[in-house]
């Protein structure tokens, strides 16, 4: 028997790790947004905002459409209400999320009629070509690998089929990470170019993406923690507690931030308009 070389099992360690530390980041990342899932939509103000660069190009019709990282729902029940799916006639509408926690919210509040899914973006439970429509607010900023995901997008849409999905770009959070001096652990976002590079490797026959930057304010620092815990953000800051001193000095640099309507919160927003 022929002794396997030591740089082959090397690097199968390597993919064995990698694969386990993509699983436990999934884990995170769906305790998170469990845990932050019945206060989401009071606290979302800001996601839903962003939400409308979505709505507003929604194509007319779509008979099966995916909400991707559907949280509590709500946009979920607005595109099933947009394209009938309690008709009989109507679309079938799918919101899925990674975060159990978050599914269980939308049903409650949205009950059974849309077809709620707990899986990973990068792996949608789903048929290829079957979807006309793939939306995505907020979602895939949290996926570490952003070529699967879209592929896995393009794969289940019908040619001709459309994505819309918002994601974030580097700049976001820069009041939150400079109040703190720790921007290391906010989430490592993805440029423009990025993005459409992998669109286009991913097949899509028309990319298009838009850039803007979205400004939110609120009164103090227990305002803004609030904005991003409540929809599970805290799952890319370490572990370690914050001291009182911590706090205080957050609040000091924050407050230095301060305009007339009140702490900024910026979000560099990326819309992406994909068709297959």
């Amino acid at each position: 028997m022929t002794a396997q070389p030591s740089h082959a099992v090397d690097a199968r360690t390597v993919d064995e790790q990698n694969d386990q530390g993509s699983r436990d980041w999934r884990a995170r990342v769906a305790h998170a947004f469990s845990r932050a899932a019945p206060h989401y939509h009071e606290r979302a103000r800001a996601q839903q905002a962003m939400a409308e660069r979505l709505i507003e190009r929604l194509p007319d019709r779509a008979g099966a459409v995916l909400d991707l990282g559907c949280g509590p729902g709500d946009m979920t029940a607005e595109l099933a209400g947009r394209f009938g799916a309690s008709d009989d006639d109507g679309a079938t509408i799918h919101g899925l999320d990674l975060a159990p926690g978050m599914l269980t919210e939308a049903r409650r509040r949205h009950g059974e009629a849309i077809h709620w899914l707990c899986a990973d973006a990068a792996d949608l439970p789903l048929p290829s070509g079957s979807l006309d429509l793939v939306v995505s607010n907020l979602a895939i900023q949290w996926c570490p690998d952003l070529d699967a995901v879209l592929a896995d997008v393009r794969r289940v849409l019908r040619p001709g089929g459309r994505a819309l999905i918002n994601t974030l770009a580097p700049g976001t959070l820069s009041e939150v990470g400079q109040a703190w001096q720790r921007p290391a652990a906010l989430l490592d976002f993805r440029d423009a170019g990025h993005h459409r590079r992998a669109a286009h490797e991913a097949g899509f026959r028309r990319v298009e993406v838009t850039e803007r930057i979205a400004r939110f304010h609120y009164p103090d620092l227990s305002a803004v923690m609030a904005s991003i815990k409540g929809v599970g953000a805290q799952v890319a800051r370490d572990g370690a507690r914050l001291s009182r001193t911590d706090v205080a000095r957050a609040a000091r640099r924050f407050e230095a931030l301060r305009t007339e309507d009140g702490l900024p919160v910026s979000y560099h927003l990326l819309t992406l308009d994909l068709e297959r």
